[in-house]
């Protein structure tokens, strides 16, 4: 048996679980997509002609929520990165209870994303909430940090940071941890300071763990459901309302399954596109390396 035709066996039982999990629900939301599938038409499914997409392409508040979805998705991971790498930096320097350290690092993104958002929920709450409590102690009015349109998306992207930075922080630990020690060292004999040391060893070796929490975070902000649900549901004004809750509102709340696949499908096809450009911008980036 050739090598190429073991491997193929090999992967499989992979390549099964992958289309069962992923491949036959994505047919199955593309085919619904075009089905004019209602409480309207009593839960049946009629073929529509394309109407859902034809409705989707001149929905503004599909529009809108795609609009919010990416500001939301690109704030938050810009600052994840950031964080995380500031994080890992710290957890990878030597001292007494680094291990304690590491521990209560990751316990926000150990928490449950509903319990993170319920505990949130109560710190921005206006007026009894601890925020708003210690503006009161500096002489500062209560301020409604999820009721004002123009503010509430961004202390919504401060709770996601809270909670997924240590996730960040852990890939790019364990990428430090793949720098060999030699490498360093040689840089400290030339005199190399801090900063050199940062940019010239290890954010080049770091690329990889970058792109691979870049690839992870941003697929997830793009599909943010359960933190809006629970931290505003969505509001106030739909001003923090994500595709994934718009998608959710149309199936749960107005029965209109159709268009709600519509929606999941225009999402999908959204969050390839974003994907697809941030890989292309990070790879024209990277200096060119001529082969060896």
């Amino acid at each position: 048996m050739s090598p190429g035709l073991l491997e193929g066996l090999l992967m499989l039982p992979a390549l099964l679980l992958l289309a069962l999990v992923f491949l036959w629900p994505l047919g199955a939301m593309a085919w619904l997509s075009g089905q004019a599938s209602s409480v309207l038409t009593g839960l049946t499914a009629l073929p529509n002609g394309g109407a859902n997409w034809l409705r989707l392409l001149g929905d503004g508040r599909f529009w809108q929520d795609a609009g919010q979805t990416l500001r939301f998705a690109l704030v938050s991971v810009v600052l994840e990165l950031l964080l995380g790498l500031g994080l890992a930096l710290l957890l990878q320097r030597p001292g007494r209870g680094r291990a304690w350290l590491r521990t209560l690092t990751l316990l926000p993104w150990a928490l449950p994303t509903t319990v993170m958002a319920l505990g949130w929920r109560w710190i921005y709450n206006d007026p009894f909430g601890p925020l708003n409590a210690l503006l009161g102690l500096l002489g500062i009015g209560p301020y409604g940090f999820l009721s004002n349109p123009a503010t509430s998306w961004l202390f919504t992207v401060l709770a996601d940071v809270w909670k997924t930075t240590p996730f960040v922080a852990l890939l790019l630990l364990a990428g430090l941890q793949s720098i060999p020690l030699e490498l360093r060292e040689s840089l400290e004999l030339e005199g190399a300071g801090r900063w050199q040391r940062l940019r010239h060893l290890t954010l080049p070796l770091l690329l990889p763990y970058l792109s691979l929490a870049l690839l992870f975070r941003l697929t997830q902000a793009l599909g943010v459901f359960d933190l809006v649900q629970v931290l505003t549901g969505g509001g106030p004004a739909g001003s923090t309302e994500s595709l994934a809750l718009y998608a959710y509102l149309n199936a749960m709340r107005f029965l209109d399954f159709g268009y709600s696949a519509t929606v999941v499908m225009g999402t999908f096809v959204l969050l390839l596109l974003a994907v697809s450009l941030a890989l292309l911008l990070w790879r024209r980036s990277q200096p060119h390396r001529r082969p060896a």
